[in-house]
């Protein structure tokens, strides 16, 4: 008798409350589905086709959006099975409100790396694909959270930074770059031809279909920057799309470095000036240099 009547209350709670659970879970699930699709479809109307900067900042804020709208639908299923079972929500969620005022006064670094993260995506810093330096780190960035932002640099490794710890962003990809040219040559060169040379090579350079995307305005010559000590330096620098200025710097480089080549203008080493003491008298030792290929062609 106990038998046959726990199978009917089984069965009951099956028809009843176990048919809600299952009906709350399934709308649970279509629910998170048509909600993605929701946010998916309007953030890739924010972004549009063509512009690559609104699509690494719609990358970005779908990523977190559709993270807050699982959990989100999550939250809400689980008080209404809970419901379901007979659980007293009241109690449970006035134990929860106090148990996260506590945590947020034992979690402050947490509660910090929200907050960062939350001014981070509202200020448009940092986008999924930027190259950036934060905290010390720089790297591509995979992706980026309320709680942290996660980098990957050039070696390969992964950094993942917290939102909180980041005081200064340096975003090298935001909307354009550039590539500044520091180029050496030697005293004796003439600055002018120098730069008819550099100008030359940039204009071979936006010809080449290779490159001429790439490249959003002719280069800039700042001039003779410094006098240093084994050459003069010419600054330059060069307006490029987003991650593309250091493929056109070193290519720029190569070419420049064959055009100097063949106009026989130096690139110099380093000059070092040797200095071999003095003798208390004031007389210096003498200093004997002996050209090897001299002595070879006399022999």
């Amino acid at each position: 008798m106990e038998l046959t009547h726990y199978l009917q209350d089984l069965g009951t709670w099956a028809i009843t409350s176990g048919a809600r659970i299952l009906l709350v879970v399934i709308v649970m699930a279509v629910a998170s589905r048509v909600l993605h699709a929701a946010v998916n479809r309007a953030i890739g109307r924010f972004a549009g086709q063509d512009d690559r900067e609104h699509k690494k900042h719609a990358d970005t804020l779908r990523s977190i959006v559709n993270s807050l709208v699982s959990v989100a639908v999550f939250a809400v299923g689980l008080v209404i099975v809970l419901g379901q079972l007979g659980v007293a929500i009241g109690p449970i969620l006035a134990a929860a409100g106090v148990l996260g005022l506590a945590v947020g006064f034992g979690a402050q670094n947490l509660v910090q790396d929200v907050i960062g993260g939350f001014f981070i995506l509202l200020e448009n810093q940092i986008r999924v694909g930027d190259v950036v330096e934060v905290a010390g780190k720089g790297g591509l960035v995979e992706k980026v959270g309320l709680r942290t932002v996660i980098l990957r640099d050039l070696a390969g490794n992964v950094h993942f930074v917290r939102n909180g710890r980041i005081d200064v962003v340096t975003n090298m990809t935001k909307e354009y770059s550039r590539y500044v040219f520091d180029i050496g040559v030697a005293y004796r060169e003439d600055v002018d031809e120098v730069i008819a040379i550099i100008r030359e090579v940039d204009e071979d350079l936006r010809s080449d279909t290779a490159f001429a995307d790439s490249i959003l305005e002719p280069i800039e010559i700042l001039g003779l920057d410094r006098f240093a000590d084994s050459a003069v330096i010419v600054r330059a620098r060069t307006k490029t799309k987003p991650i593309e200025q250091w493929a056109v710097g070193r290519e720029f480089n190569r070419r420049l470095k064959r055009a100097f080549d063949e106009r026989n203008i130096e690139i110099p080493f380093p000059h070092r000036t040797l200095y071999m003491g003095q003798e208390k008298n004031g007389s210096a030792p003498v200093l004997r240099v002996h050209n090897e290929s001299e002595q070879k062609t006399k022999t």
